[in-house]
């Protein structure tokens, strides 16, 4: 511990003496958005549609969320009270082997049971539920929401709300997927996600090579992602709140801030998925549960006006008024891109960490994973946008409001002459209601942010074995590139960030539809195998 510790140091620094320099936070910013924009253009190549350029990567998630609600009979619907009961717990006993007849035992193990044991995995479904909803509850509910309403108004929420519903079909399906091809180490760590049932089904199907080949691209696209959305734009965020809280102007406050939060961050990732499963499930629920109340705490102050927020959100989702937002196809594709940044359905990187639960029924775990984008995106991203649309108002509804909706075109709102970004007018949001709430908001930030981070290096870092090995040397280079670009992210711009951290996002996407939907099948096949358990326990 002490010697990763002391590399971590040895790696920072260098670049303190490097911090002392004029304008330093200004020139990372300079040299990462070449590279920003390179893989932005790149991931959100566009086709034409009633004269709207359309990314066809938002096509190709959105379609498919709807494509597995449908074929599966609205799981998100008919099978949410299953998943809560197999959070609490109410059919653990099914994890459990029966004594069977030995006459029919292999190799010392029950006929039926060999490939599915459930002494195979470290974490619980609740804990690998927190390990993964730390994952995607984070800035893209606090900074994401606001960045929504800011470019696409108010309509923006309904459309995330609607790709968050679909998006609980495709977690349930990616989920159950990484359960079921899941490779478990000598040592009994399990390693899951896409890269494994991409390269372990395809091969079943007779395209191993192929397989291979499309899970490598998804582990270099997930490594993007735990260094963009999963790692930078989090420090981003927290930089924006914790400098304005502490009213720094200095150029290179975003890097020290940046290396303070490396050091904390590297000091939480070194213990592994069981030591992250540990905190998580106490952080996580904490912190969620805590902004919550402080957003129904605002939201009671302003019953009155819910009714005319909601009634705004669906007037706006079909007619949206917001500058430069381009109609609805605007205003749906503003909502959809923050919605899936946010609960990552689609993306396959929550699979990795549901992988690791203990569990010989795969889809258990997918109806659990249907849970996310429900916590995240109707629950939470909702909550928000009341919030800061009721603020909007400025105490009534009937018009006037204190910021203009499209702001500058890029995140940005001028409020009282002052601009303001992402988590910044959440925070503004909330201290008009709350006192003191800028210093609240700035600690849920930082704890979202945290958390995420720790979660992702996790998924970065699985990512990371699987074209690397799975040696002590490789995982320690991963964790200090994973630390670097929490400095880089602290210390450049939001549109740089947020640019690169959607293209890495959702350039997973690609790879990852590619084992879904040859892969689908499967999932049916162990929701019937596992419903069929629940009926005949509990007949």
């Amino acid at each position: 511990m002490k010697k990763k510790l002391l590399v971590l140091l040895l790696m920072v620094v260098p670049m303190l003496t490097f911090a002392q320099e004029k304008g330093l936070d200004q020139k990372i910013d300079a040299a990462f958005k070449p590279v920003s924009d390179f893989f932005s253009n790149l991931i959100f190549f566009t086709i034409p549609i009633a004269g709207i350029d359309v990314p066809f990567v938002l096509l190709l998630l959105v379609g498919s969320a709807l494509f597995f609600t449908i074929y599966f009979k609205f799981p998100n619907i008919f099978h949410f009270k299953t998943a809560i009961n197999v959070v609490r717990g109410k059919y653990d006993e099914l994890d459990q082997h029966e004594a069977g007849d030995p006459a029919l035992a292999i190799g010392g193990d029950i006929k039926g049971t060999i490939k599915d044991e459930s002494t195979e995995g470290e974490v619980t479904h609740f804990q690998a539920l927190a390990t993964a909803v730390s994952g995607t509850v984070g800035n893209g509910n606090i900074a994401g929401v606001a960045l929504a309403i800011a470019l696409g108004g108010p309509g923006a929420t309904f459309w995330m709300v609607v790709c968050g519903f679909l998006g609980m079909s495709t977690k349930f399906v990616e989920c159950t997927l990484g359960v079921q091809y899941r490779d478990v180490g000598e040592d009994g760590t399990v390693y899951g996600g896409p890269m494994y049932y991409i390269s372990k089904g395809l091969k079943e199907r007779g395209f191993k090579t192929f397989g291979k080949i499309v899970a490598i691209i998804f582990a270099i696209f997930c490594i993007g992602g735990s260094f963009g959305g999963g790692n930078a734009a989090q420090s981003n965020q927290a930089t924006v709140v914790l400098k304005e809280l502490m009213g720094l102007e200095s150029s290179g406050a975003g890097f020290w801030i940046g290396v303070v939060m490396a050091v904390v961050v590297g000091v939480i990732i070194i213990g592994g998925i069981k030591r992250i499963a540990s905190v998580t499930e106490k952080v996580v629920p904490f912190m969620a549960v805590l902004y919550l109340l402080a957003c129904l705490y605002i939201l009671g102050a302003n019953f009155s006006l819910i009714d005319d927020a909601f009634s705004l959100i669906f007037r706006e989702a079909f007619n949206p008024t917001a500058i430069g937002v381009g109609g609805v196809i605007g205003v749906l594709l503003v909502g959809f891109k923050r919605a899936a940044f946010s609960n990552e359905a689609g993306a396959g990187s929550a699979s990795i960490a549901h992988s690791a639960v203990k569990t010989k029924y795969s889809a258990s775990e997918g109806l659990v994973a249907l849970l996310e984008p429900f916590i995240d995106t109707v629950v939470i991203c909702t909550m928000t946008a009341l919030v800061i649309i009721i603020f909007n108002f400025g105490g009534d509804a009937s018009g006037a409001t204190i910021f203009q909706y499209g702001g500058d075109g890029a995140g940005a709102v001028l409020i009282d002459g002052v601009s303001y970004e992402g988590a910044g007018i959440t925070s503004k949001a909330f201290a008009e209601y709350i006192p003191y709430s800028n210093v609240f908001l700035t600690v849920a930030v930082v704890l979202f942010a945290v958390s995420t981070m720790i979660s992702w290096s996790y998924y970065g870092l699985q990512s990371w074995k699987f074209l690397f090995g799975r040696g002590k040397a490789a995982d320690m280079a991963y964790k200090l590139l994973f630390l670097l670009f929490v400095i880089i992210g602290a210390s450049a711009s939001m549109n740089s960030i947020w640019a690169f951290s959607d293209a890495m996002i959702f350039a997973m996407v690609f790879p990852n539809m590619v084992g879904l939907y040859f892969l689908f099948p499967v999932v049916k096949k162990q929701l019937k195998r596992y419903t069929d358990a629940i009926k005949e326990s509990h007949a």
